[in-house]
């Protein structure tokens, strides 16, 4: 990279181009709340309460109990998909009614919207795979340089075909979360905030444990425990794909550093079209149910930069690469030494095959 404007031979823009050039062309009515987005969290709320007691009360068989355990996992999900556009101000502009529908939103997973704010809106989209990206994975001088980021990599991280990168899945959005929040008062909030976020995480710790003193061990295990993992993975699923496959950059280019994905129509919607990655991290504020405009015309100015492909070929290609950066456009793997090429503008990113090392060498040492 050459004073951070090139990627090899691909220039590197930074997202206010793409922002000034799009923007002239959006309708007006692009950037129109999605207020009806917040009527969701009622009805998630209403199936995983009715779940919960059906469990509870046994007034189905057992048999059954997975079931509604993944029916709660998949509105654990959900909620998550509103409080994001919610905390970003897709369905409402009043500060107040964004927390309160943060804080639902994200309680399956106690995740203070405070910190989310912090972490993710301020953190993440201004520094998206760059160095102080809190979402991107290391670089193999950070690798060596931390035994805690070892360990993540090679026993937590999805890649090197490895199973027990399914962790990532299933526990991915929790992990993460926690360490968020104890390091958020380092760098992410001031003294005052980190309190009411530690605040904010305590009442959501208090409302599952009287759940589960309500429900006992048992049960608690279906309507929480379980539909935890389902939710982990309904959210890492697309969390993982948006950026993990992209390349590191000096400047914050949403079409380098992003890839949208693509899922049935049916996923599309439930999911409020998270898939749109690229699309909302050109414009953050407006509501996904936009994005399919924004695509079209990004689509129309820069086919060769703009990056998809569907979720499940992203999954496999998370599953058969690596996590740890060796260089900005090189991935490797320190356990096998196998190194694998970033995507880039003008690949084939749609294709289904599994992408081969780019070279085989010895084990990195420690």
């Amino acid at each position: 990279m050459q004073n951070g404007e090139f990627l090899g031979d691909v220039p590197v823009y930074p997202r206010s181009k793409y922002v000034r050039e799009l923007r002239a062309e959006l309708p007006a009515n692009t950037f129109e709340l999605a207020r009806s987005r917040l009527a969701l969290i009622p009805i998630y709320v209403a199936v995983i309460v009715m779940a919960t007691i059906t469990i509870a009360k046994g007034w189905l068989p057992w048999a059954v109990t997975p079931l509604l355990s993944v029916a709660i996992g998949v509105c654990f999900g959900c909620l998550t998909f509103v409080a994001h556009e919610t905390l970003h101000g897709g369905t409402v502009r009043g500060k107040l009614l964004q927390q309160v529908a943060g804080f639902i939103g994200f309680l399956p997973f106690v995740v203070s919207p405070r910190l989310w704010v912090a972490w993710h809106n301020r953190d993440h989209h201004a520094n998206t795979n760059l160095s102080t990206d809190p979402d991107a994975y290391p670089t193999l001088d950070r690798y060596h340089a931390r035994r805690s980021t070892r360990f993540s990599a090679d026993m937590f991280s999805l890649g090197g075909r490895r199973l027990r990168g399914g962790l990532s899945l299933i526990l991915g959005f929790s992990v993460q979360s926690m360490d968020q929040l104890i390091t958020a008062r380092t760098r992410l909030l001031a003294p005052r905030e980190h309190r009411l976020a530690l605040a904010e995480t305590a009442l959501g710790v208090l409302v599952w444990a009287t759940v589960a003193a309500l429900v006992g061990f048992v049960p608690f295990l279906f309507v929480f425990v379980l539909p935890l993992l389902i939710g982990n993975a309904c959210v890492m699923a697309f969390i993982l794909t948006n950026h993990s496959l992209s390349p590191r950059t000096t400047i914050n280019d949403p079409l380098l550093g992003g890839l949208s994905v693509t899922t049935s129509r049916l996923v599309e919607r439930v999911t409020l079209g998270f898939g749109f990655h690229v699309e909302h991290h050109l414009f953050p504020t407006m509501s996904t149910r936009h994005a399919p405009a924004v695509r079209a015309l990004i689509k129309a100015h820069w086919p060769e930069r703009y990056q998809s492909m569907r979720l499940v070929d992203a999954l496999r290609r998370l599953h058969c690469t690596a996590r740890v950066y060796k260089n900005a456009t090189t991935l490797v793997d320190p356990l096998t030494g196998a190194e694998f090429s970033t995507l880039l503008p003008g690949e084939p990113t749609a294709a289904t095959s599994a992408p081969e090392p780019i070279l085989l060498v010895r084990p990195i040492a420690a």
